[in-house]
């Protein structure tokens, strides 16, 4: 069944938790594995419906919403934004060591020690995105449709350029944003970090 884009709305935040769990095993449903479901979506979905609601945009079809991209236009100071409207209660809801399995465990490390991009990347790529699809929606040129709709608006807001951390062993992912006119720009943690500069959108 085919789906549309329309701006994400605050109805939406349980369906960017959803999303993001059944997709969060390199795009395959974790929740067989994870103890707590929201895990994921309180370190990769929820903050920026939150926080940057203006930024975030949802695909929906006849059975609801199947994906969204979300993001920032300034990463440097969305993590300013984390730190103090975001992981403090989260931290206190979930101590480090609560957790009983992994991967809980690794998700609650990030809530207490959350990485940064490096300054080098933010210099020229200071927007970033996080997309995800659910497999009933996929295949539609979606996943296309909501980074252009995203990258239209950081660039109106005066982003220079995006970056998106990618999982190395997820080769389908990879060859995506390189056909998007991404190119690897450095490397974190756990991804590669892959970088488009952007020309500023006419207003």
């Amino acid at each position: 069944m085919s789906a549309t884009i329309r701006p994400y709305s605050p109805a939406d935040l349980e369906a960017l938790y959803d999303v993001c769990v059944r997709t969060a095993a390199s795009g395959d449903d974790l929740t067989p594995l994870i103890g707590d479901r929201r895990l994921p979506g309180h370190l990769y979905a929820a903050p920026y419906g939150v926080l940057q609601p203006q930024l975030a945009f949802v695909a929906v079809d006849a059975v609801g919403v199947g994906g969204y991209v979300v993001g920032t236009g300034d990463t440097a100071q969305f993590e300013l934004s984390l730190e103090s409207d975001w992981l403090p209660a989260l931290r206190v809801r979930y101590p480090q060591g609560a957790a009983r399995r992994d991967p809980d465990d690794r998700l609650i490390s990030l809530l207490h020690h959350p990485p940064t991009q490096d300054a080098e990347v933010l210099d020229d790529h200071p927007a970033h995105l996080h997309i995800d699809l659910l497999p009933r929606v996929r295949g539609q040129g979606l996943g296309r449709q909501l980074i252009e709709r995203f990258i239209t608006e950081v660039a109106r807001a005066g982003a220079s350029g995006v970056h998106v951390g990618v999982n190395p062993a997820n080769e389908p992912a990879l060859a995506f944003y390189g056909r998007l006119g991404f190119e690897e720009i450095g490397t974190d943690r756990v991804s590669i970090v892959l970088g488009r500069r952007l020309d500023r959108a006419p207003d």
